[in-house]
């Protein structure tokens, strides 16, 4: 494989260096700036030679950039971009972009992508980089499987309400007060609102992805015997973001749809909580607390108006809507490649991303002594942080107001459901 000439994208030194990647920063000896490939050395009779330039004591002409895009592939992206050739780095080619005619980089993803091609365009040292290499591949969905995790989690979870609904129907009869006393009903409710909240969150996931042309799974229920019956639901995203309006979109649309479904389901099943004077509950041991956000503490406040003093025990579906608000404030963590962190990546380069992905897991970890929960999604974080979040495929077209007023809408929510301490035991 030849070796590339490199260019820094500073002060202009040009040199050969035996490596192919498209970019290596604080490579230039001249100045520590970024070195940016724009060319192979090629080998003619024993003699090596740069581009625009001729050895001396030879008289051969400079060597040909080395270049073999498809015709069809070339034209159309000229007929988008006014481009240079800049190099290529076995499949990908690179040009440098003088003006771009097609502003809207999602059309130019999908008329490139019939032709068998996908695109990235970069911001390189003030120059548009234009990188152009074969479309991957996407593999068809497994039609079955997410119905036998589907029908996994509504049987986990139904059982999770099943012991919710047993231990509210016990504090019902404790302190002889009225309330929904059959156990398949409530465990029913709490099986329904806890995968109508999930679902509602992927399938916002799901949407957002079709609507940007990116290709993702259905969703995935994760079963898991606990007291809440699941470890939430994924989609998998299959082809790139295209652009960083695109990463708004899917990185906000979750929580929000799942969000609009967990406040109702919250509202209906604090109505079916009971309240009980504190003078009147003896301390308890080996006990669940479920912590509060501010989202609860409004409702408590200024819709239900919750008595001052009192005990409340959460029926099945205020325990469901509950996790609805833990889950989106789970999901805005903005760091690694959550909901919140594909949001945070359209705003950040990578490398600062990675900052904020590694300081925030570290945050999380300290928190470990509120809840040791934390330290389980602080390490989560920063392994996922180590593989990076590769963002949108277009760095350059701006940010429209409409994504970063979602964005705004997105910290709001984290705002409302966070939950320092999630889950706590007496006794």
């Amino acid at each position: 494989m030849p070796k590339g000439i490199y260019e820094c994208v500073n002060c202009g030194h040009r040199e050969v260096i035996d490596s192919n990647e498209p970019l290596l920063e604080g490579a230039c000896p001249a100045c520590g700036g970024d070195m940016v490939l724009v060319g192979f050395e090629v080998t003619e009779g024993g003699v090596q030679a740069s581009p625009g330039e001729r050895r001396e004591g030879t008289t051969e002409a400079p060597p040909i950039l080395q270049y073999a895009l498809p015709p069809e592939v070339e034209e159309k992206v000229r007929s988008f971009y006014s481009v240079e050739p800049r190099g290529r780095e076995e499949n990908v080619f690179i040009f440098e972009v003088r003006e771009i005619i097609e502003p809207d980089f999602e059309r130019v993803l999908r008329e490139l992508e019939e032709l068998g091609y996908w695109a990235a365009l970069k911001k390189r040292g003030g120059k548009v980089l234009l990188y152009v290499f074969p479309a991957g591949e996407v593999k068809e969905d497994n039609h079955w499987l997410p119905w036998v995790f589907l029908i996994a989690t509504l049987l986990t979870t139904f059982l999770a309400g099943y012991w919710l609904s047993l231990n509210f129907i016990g504090l019902l009869d404790e302190y002889n007060l009225p309330g929904i006393r059959n156990p398949y009903v409530n465990a029913l409710a709490f099986s329904i609102s806890v995968m109508g909240i999930l679902g509602t969150h992927e399938l916002g996931h799901k949407i957002a992805a079709a609507y940007h042309g990116v290709r993702a799974t259905m969703p995935y229920f994760i079963p898991f015997p606990s007291i809440l019956g699941t470890m939430g639901a994924v989609i998998r995203v299959k082809s790139p973001l295209p652009t960083r309006n695109a990463a708004i979109d899917l990185g906000v649309s979750g929580p929000i749809a799942g969000f609009l479904v967990a406040v109702p389901v919250s509202l209906i099943g604090l109505k079916l909580s009971v309240f009980v004077p504190t003078e009147l509950v003896p301390p308890a041991e080996g006990g669940i607390t479920f912590g509060e956000n501010l989202l609860f503490l409004l409702i408590g406040k200024y819709i239900i108006s919750l008595p001052d003093d009192a005990v409340i025990f959460l029926h099945p579906v205020a325990i469901a809507g509950w996790v609805g608000i833990l889950v989106t404030f789970l999901n805005l963590i903005p760091a690694a490649q959550l909901d919140g962190g594909h949001i945070l990546r359209a705003f950040l380069p990578d490398r600062y991303h990675r900052y904020a992905t590694t300081i925030i897991g570290l945050i999380l970890i300290g928190m470990s002594f509120l809840w040791v929960g934390w330290m389980i999604w602080g390490l989560l974080v920063l392994m996922m942080g180590a593989m990076g979040n590769p963002g949108a495929l277009d760095e350059v077209s701006p940010i429209s107001k409409k994504r970063i007023a979602l964005a705004m809408v997105a910290l709001l929510l984290f705002v409302l459901s966070a939950t320092p301490v999630p889950i706590s035991t007496t006794g």
